[in-house]
């Protein structure tokens, strides 16, 4: 499909130019705007300032920022003279940032002023980094940043890609040369780096999101989770500028009141949104259908949307929402809903493109309707995952991704998720789906959110259910007994919570999922 000499950062962004869009807008942040003449401009002077603090094809280069335009102007600079990209969340805790450092090796690390003290303070340690380019900081912080780490670099961002030319050459790549890692969600330890190629991206951009959900260049993206996360690097700035559309940016932190601030700020026709924001935007006590007129649907991903909060989002707004799913190691969606294409409670069907087997513990098909573990086949999967050779064996054979997720497949080809591998339950000597049991509690009126784990009682496995409920509704024994009877009344009976804890609120990891490992550690 792409040429053997092909760099993504063409195929994404610099074909616009060639196309006669340079005064067309494409990135909307706070009050300015640029297009697509702009944003060529600055990525090339931000591809020829990581040049000279010595970034190398090939070398890693760590973004550590917000969403925000330098966020943009790095990522298809980086690209563009054949850096392999790795992003991280601008907001994460001391320790993280220290495993990235370390796993990455970065050379060169281009960070917001929000999180400078802390990389200054841990880069002290790490082997590798030499440069760091600084987004939004001042003087006083840039020399404290100096005093704590003299070994590395710290220079401005706006000063040095000022002072760089406007005209960038770009790397010659192969197609099958190593363009960018992205990070697994880390839910059974630390993150691990799935190594993507140049044309994997691409790959999915054309089967997943120009012929399957037909984003055009009329499009105008919003999205809730940030762009550090490979589903919103797609559905947010990939897939848009693949096409010749736009994209709105905000740094805040995603909240039902600022996406819908954003909604009425820009008039997106894409949302990308999970869940947990479906719920919360849910709650929102004065929003109307007309605060989403805009949209024509809305990506959800990241976990199974709940059948009964897809009923409650088209009875109040109407907006439609595709669910699917993807993952780091396939780079985005590889199953879907899509445009007119919708089965409520399903994740759709498989992207063409795309291959998919349901198999059992011994690799073999199962029937129609049985449940099994998905394998996918695809030419945007991982190469590997970087330092994990064992790892790597298992997940990625031959051709075939196997993706730790339970499913099912109906007769008119729809599939079904019951959840990961990992979080299966047996109990009484027959798995169970703790998404299944979720999804029952969530239909109980005075339910806002749920999350079901499994517990030893009395020496057996059994279901536990941590319940957040509505405002104003007391957690008291009488009600986690309902909400047993009511699990009791459309489930078979064994699959009922055995404990209800009622809870503030769930954790949440940093793609906006619900953080199981964090609620087995509380047990």
């Amino acid at each position: 499909m792409f040429p053997e000499r092909f760099n993504m950062a063409n195929y994404f962004l610099y074909h616009n130019v060639d196309e006669g869009r340079d005064a067309k807008t494409c990135l909307y942040f706070e009050n300015r705007s640029w297009t697509y003449g702009e944003t060529v401009s600055l990525s090339n002077k931000t591809g020829n300032a990581l040049r000279e603090v010595g970034l190398q094809q090939e070398q890693r280069v760590l973004l550590v920022l917000p969403d925000c335009p330098e966020f943009v102007f790095t990522w298809f600079g980086a690209a563009r003279i054949g850096g392999v990209i790795t992003m991280v969340n601008p907001q994460l805790p001391p320790n993280d940032y220290e495993y990235y450092l370390d796993y990455t090796r970065a050379t060169v690390v281009v960070v917001h002023q929000s999180a400078l003290s802390t990389i200054a303070l841990l880069s002290r340690s790490s082997e590798y980094v030499q440069s760091a380019l600084v987004v939004n900081a001042g003087a006083e912080q840039m020399t404290e940043a100096s005093k704590t780490n003299p070994k590395v670099s710290w220079i401005s961002f706006d000063e040095i890609a000022n002072a760089s030319s406007d005209e960038c050459v770009a790397a010659n790549t192969h197609r099958d040369d190593v363009a960018i890692w992205l990070f697994t969600s880390g839910s059974t330890g630390h993150p691990k780096g799935a190594v993507h190629l140049q044309h994997d991206l691409p790959f999915n951009t054309e089967v997943f999101a120009k012929r399957t959900m037909g984003v055009t260049s009329d499009d105008l993206t919003v999205s809730v989770p940030k762009l550090f996360f490979g589903y919103a690097t797609g559905t947010n700035l990939l897939f848009p500028f693949a096409v010749g559309g736009a994209t709105a940016l905000f740094e805040e932190r995603s909240t039902p009141e600022k996406i819908f601030e954003v909604i009425r700020r820009y008039r997106p026709t894409i949302l990308t949104t999970v869940p947990t924001m479906i719920n919360a935007m849910l709650n929102v006590g004065n929003a109307t259908p007309e605060d989403l007129a805009s949209l024509r649907f809305c990506y959800s991903a990241g976990e199974a949307l709940p059948i009964e909060l897809y009923e409650r989002w088209m009875d109040r707004f109407g907006a439609s929402i595709c669910d699917g799913i993807g993952s780091a190691e396939m780079f985005h969606i590889y199953i879907t809903n899509r445009p007119g294409d919708i089965k409520p409670g399903s994740l759709g069907r498989i992207v063409n493109g795309y291959e998919s087997q349901i198999v059992d513990g011994e690799n073999n098909e199962v029937a129609t309707g049985e449940m099994g573990t998905l394998r996918i086949k695809g030419d945007s999967a991982a190469l590997c995952y970087w330092n994990a050779h064992e790892k790597s064996k298992q997940t990625f054979a031959g051709d075939w991704c196997t993706t730790g997720d339970q499913f099912h497949v109906d007769d008119e080809g729809y599939y079904w998720y019951h959840g990961r591998t990992d979080d299966m339950l047996k109990v009484g000597g027959v798995f169970v789906a703790p998404v299944e049991i979720e999804n029952c509690i969530l239909q109980h009126e005075q339910v806002l959110e749920c999350a079901v784990v499994g517990c030893e009682v009395d020496g057996l496995v059994k279901p536990k259910a941590y319940v957040v409920l509505r405002q104003a509704v007391d957690g008291t024994d009488e009600l986690a007994q309902d909400i047993q009877q009511f699990v009791k009344n459309q489930l078979a009976k064994y699959k009922y919570p055995r404990i209800v804890e009622f809870v503030a609120s769930l954790p949440k990891n940093d793609r906006g999922k619900i953080d199981r490992k964090e609620l087995k550690n509380l047990l």
